[in-house]
Order: C-alpha cells, then structure tokens, then sequence
C-alpha cells in the first residue's frame, strides 16, 4: 500500500512574501485527498536523538530556542516544534519504505539545506538525510541513494553524507542558482549542473544518467528529495520543466523496482498541487 504522510499543523507559519508558504501543504493536501490518496499523520515521532544521527549537538536546542540567523529562515514561533513533526514524515516515509511500502512525506519546512550546524535555505532540519541514517544505524539499510531533484542544490545533504558509508548522493541542480555549490562531483557525491532554460528532453536525459549510477550503486533503498521549483512558472527558479514532465520523473524512478521514499523539498508556483499529483501517479505505480 503506498502511503502519504502529512500534518496540516505543519501550515501554522509563514511570513507575508515569503515563497515558502502554508498554501505549499494546504492545498496539494487538498488535491492530494480529492484524487482518492489516503494522507496519514506520521506514525514515527521524531525526537532530540534522531536529529543528533547527522547534526551537532547543539543544533537541536537551537532550532528550538530560535537561537540563529539565516535572512531566508526566519526563527518563526513555534517552528522548532513545527520542523519536527515535517522530520517525523521523514521518518515514517522511510520506515515505510523500508517495509516495501512506497511512501511520500507532505510536509514543511523542507530540510536539503540544513547542514551539520546550519539552518538556511528554508531549512531547520535535514529530514530526509536524517531518515536515512537513522534506518542505516538501526540496522534496517545498509546502502542507501539519495536522489535529489530540487532546482537547488542539496549542499546540506552532500556536506553531511559526503564520504559516509554505504550512501550515494546524486543531485541535479540550475547552475547559476543558490546556493551556488554543485558544480562539481567527488567521494561518494555526484552532481548533474543544469543550466538555465532547459527543457524536459535534456533534464530527463540527466536523471536518467543519475539513475544509472544508482543502479550501478545496487541500494536497498532509494530516497528522493523531491523539489518541484523545476517548473517551467516557479517564481525563484529558471528551468523549464512542463506539468507532465513530473508524472515521467515519477515513472523513472518507479521503473527502478527500489525500496523508495520521497519527501517534499522546494516547488512555489501555485500548479504545486498538481505537479506533486503528478509525481505520485509515477512514484507510486
């Protein structure tokens, strides 16, 4: 059974203007639900512990003080409280993948950018690398790949999963674009530079080349971090990807036969819903 794991609780912040907005969960909640996807709260409660697998000591504690300063990551009331219930879709995403069970977390804030001691980009926790060395250290996966297909590069995930073992990060990412690292493969971490203005063709060509290396990599599980700021309409990016083309992202990665997870990275144009809608139709079959 695939699974969709969510909480509209994850909606209670936001500023005026900022792209990472409720509507981004709310309303693909909506779509998600009207097209007949059973959405569940998480069924893992992530806690301080999972979030020490990969980050500092103190990162926890600041996260929940509101205790940094990232100008795109505000430390908003509560969104300490808040970053752990998305962490803990993270968690039940990949717990369910690991059963055999296909599964996506809708949830905010998202988590690619979070490094070992760093909030930034939108992102408070690495949820989805976090998932993933939690099932490794329990003994559940010893090889994982990681699959990220946000416009922006995954430099938190590559800073914590770089020469880690048993794991393959594969990231394509628009180069010109923040963070502006990527550019460049080395260890275990392979990057696919996209530049601006590409279409489906050659973006599909790319994914399939990191596939590829995945299969190569032979995993017992594939995570995806899933951004849908590829779109051809997303406000803060310049790829050029088609509705369509995300129910053909879907597809490849399904044909893969792996264990898989996904868990919503970036996307901020208002067709989200539907985008995501069209992943899972691929991701899921």
């Amino acid at each position: 059974m695939n699974r969709v794991f969510s909480d509209l609780k994850t909606i209670e912040y936001g500023a005026q203007g900022h792209p990472e907005a409720p509507f981004r969960v709310a309303k693909t909640y909506e779509r998600l639900q009207a097209a007949g996807h059973k959405l569940a709260k998480p069924d893992q409660s992530a806690c301080a512990a999972d979030v020490a697998f990969l980050h500092g000591p103190q990162h926890f504690e600041r996260v929940q003080k509101g205790a940094f300063d990232d100008p795109d990551t505000p430390a908003y009331k509560g969104i300490g409280d808040i970053a752990m219930i998305s962490l803990s879709g993270a968690l039940s995403a990949a717990q369910s993948a690991h059963q055999g069970a296909p599964a996506f977390s809708l949830m905010r804030p998202p988590g690619h950018h979070a490094g070992k001691d760093s909030v930034r980009g939108f992102c408070y926790f690495n949820n989805l690398a976090l998932a993933c060395a939690k099932l490794q250290a329990e003994k559940k996966t010893r090889k994982v790949a990681i699959l990220d297909i946000d416009v922006h590069h995954g430099d938190g995930t590559e800073e914590l999963m770089t020469g880690r073992d048993g794991v393959l990060f594969c990231s394509l990412q628009q180069i010109p674009l923040y963070p502006g690292t990527g550019l460049k493969s080395h260890d275990n971490c392979h990057n696919f530079p996209i530049p601006p203005d590409t279409g489906e063709a050659p973006y599909l060509k790319e994914v399939e080349r990191a596939i590829g290396l995945i299969l190569d990599f032979k995993p017992d599980l594939l995570a995806v971090s899933a951004g849908f700021d590829t779109y051809k309409e997303d406000p803060i990016a310049q790829l050029k990807l088609e509705k369509k083309t995300y129910r053909r992202l879907g597809d490849l990665i399904a044909q893969t036969k792996l264990k898989r997870f996904a868990v919503l990275e970036g996307g901020y144009a208002d067709d989200l819903p539907l985008l995501v809608e069209n992943f899972l139709d691929g991701f899921f079959s």
